[in-house]
């Protein structure tokens, strides 16, 4: 964490222990403490907690960086209750309001003071305590989902079979850093929509800039959980949002697509919702290219810097597989090569007897050739999958080849390097500099220009990634809408600790993602 941050955490928490001070100075006489005490910060919620006879050590929570933002208000809500104030909405002033409450009650009451004693003989309705620890228990969660870890659950099979539709894992944010919500006003545990409605479930009246605390950067073939970065704009509709992006419907529309026309002419049944980094759609991909790689796929392959990366074990691709003519037992399939004939896309191919279309894993490919199963197993690269036109979507000649299967090569834009450039490299990298760092940047009659001024070369304010799904041909990622900021980086993928098709799948349960 930069030590300006931290200063800037520690100077709230100062704040928030000192604003209401003047409240306290005229309410610690009344308690039998001198009112001096009231004006040092710390000092004087070390006095509260003696006057109120609670546990000092609660004082100690308070350095505990932002965790103390939360400390503070039950300190106080503590000291309010020795003078009377039981309710929950005296509570709530406590707590929120402490700068304008405590003052209130010091000059406009005539406050008494009960002590500990009083505050024993205050009995608690049941539904306060209820609520208590509803509160409690909503504040505990939304700093671990902030700070430590996060539960997501796979609904799409992006990634088999490494994860599985319907697996649950929890999502390190320790491992690059704890990101600070840029939209810190929103209803917790709901990611960008209200359930059963169209309202948002935050509001942008607070702004918060991109800040990560303990920064630290994806590692090649770490799984990822990201924000999609074409998910700023989507068609708020369940057959479009993130499944369909705004951006590719935009772009068939300009190439004559009628129905996209029809579609972006249409907001009523079809509306526009713009998101802020933190709220666009969740993903999570593999990380197969760094900050400063040179990215290449060669049939399926994928090259960095021109070292070949092996696939992940669990990684798979539909292949054309070729036995001696026998017919394949399901539950042989199932146990040794984990294949389901009910639920996996496999079919005989109809050409010539012992030859099917199937997915494979790199295990289980590999375990069929060395077990004798197959005679010969080959890539099938006529398999379609819905993911569009690749990423720049340019006409320049040395990229008309580019494919799912084969395409770059091409560099992944790293903090503080730069870059000459050119009309072929625009299209590449006009997003990363005009959206996600946020500039102005045009080309005109063959010259660039950045926030007004003409420039010939340009240096990258953040490091950014390059994502792939496991389920290499069926897979929506880099290849389809291009690069990964750092700032939607969310979390690592760590732990599977539930997974459920018809009933909880035992054998994935407390598996380490890797």
């Amino acid at each position: 964490m930069p030590l300006q941050h931290l200063l800037i955490i520690y100077l709230i928490g100062t704040l928030i222990v000192f604003l209401p001070s003047f409240g306290f100075a005229k309410l610690f006489p009344i308690a039998g403490a001198p009112a001096w005490k009231a004006y040092i910060p710390f000092y004087n919620t070390w006095v509260m907690q003696e006057l109120a006879k609670r546990p000092k050590h609660w004082v100690f929570w308070q350095f505990i960086p932002v965790v103390g933002w939360f400390i503070s208000p039950g300190i106080f809500i503590e000291f309010a209750k020795v003078f009377g104030k039981f309710s929950f909405g005296q509570h709530t002033m406590a707590a929120l309001l402490a700068p304008v409450y405590f003052p209130w009650i010091a000059y406009k009451e005539k406050p008494r003071f009960i002590g500990y004693e009083g505050v024993k003989k205050h009995k608690k309705k049941s539904w306060r305590e209820w609520v208590d620890a509803a509160i409690f228990a909503i504040v505990a969660a939304t700093l671990i989902r902030t700070f430590i870890f996060e539960a997501y659950v796979i609904p799409s099979p992006s990634m088999e079979k490494t994860l599985l539709v319907s697996d649950f894992l929890f999502v390190s944010k320790f491992s690059y850093g704890p990101r600070i919500p840029n939209t810190p006003l929103s209803i917790p545990f709901i990611h960008n929509y209200i359930p059963g409605t169209k309202w948002k479930s935050y509001s942008e009246a607070a702004k918060i800039p991109y800040i990560r605390w303990f920064a630290d950067t994806p590692e090649r073939n770490d799984v990822v959980v990201f924000n999609f970065p074409a998910g700023d704009t989507v068609i708020h509709h369940k057959e479009y949002e993130s499944l369909n992006p705004y951006y590719d419907v935009k772009r068939r529309a300009l190439m004559g697509s009628k129905d996209d026309r029809e579609v972006l002419n249409d907001p009523v049944n079809y509306p526009i919702v713009v998101h802020p980094v933190d709220k666009s759609d969740n993903y999570i991909k593999r990380c197969v290219g760094i900050a400063g790689d040179m990215i290449e796929i060669k049939d399926n392959v994928v090259f960095a810097n021109g070292v070949k990366q092996e696939m992940p074990p669990d990684a798979e691709l539909h292949y054309i597989v070729t036995t001696k003519g026998q017919a394949l037992d399901p539950d042989l399939m199932k146990d040794e090569y984990n294949i389901d004939f009910d639920k996996d896309d496999y079919r005989p191919t109809g050409k010539r007897p012992g030859e099917y279309s199937m997915f494979l894993t790199t295990q289980s490919r590999d375990k069929m050739l060395q077990n004798g199963l197959a005679i010969s197993i080959v890539v099938d690269s006529t398999y379609q999958y819905g993911g569009g036109e690749v990423f720049p979507y340019d006409s320049i000649t040395a990229r008309k080849r580019w494919s799912r299967e084969n395409y770059g090569p091409v560099w992944i834009p790293k903090k503080g390097a730069s870059i000459k450039l050119n009309a072929e490299n625009y299209p590449i990298y006009e997003r990363s500099i005009r959206v996600y760092e946020k500039n102005d940047f045009v080309i005109k009659d063959g010259k660039f220009y950045l926030n007004g001024g003409e420039i010939t070369d340009y240096t990258f304010k953040m490091d950014y990634f390059w994502m792939m799904g496991d389920n290499r041909q069926g897979s929506q990622d880099s290849r389809y809408w291009g690069f990964v900021p750092e700032d939607r980086i969310v979390g690592k993928a760590w732990m599977i600790w539930f997974s459920w098709d018809g009933g909880p799948r035992w054998k994935r349960l407390f598996k380490i993602v890797r």
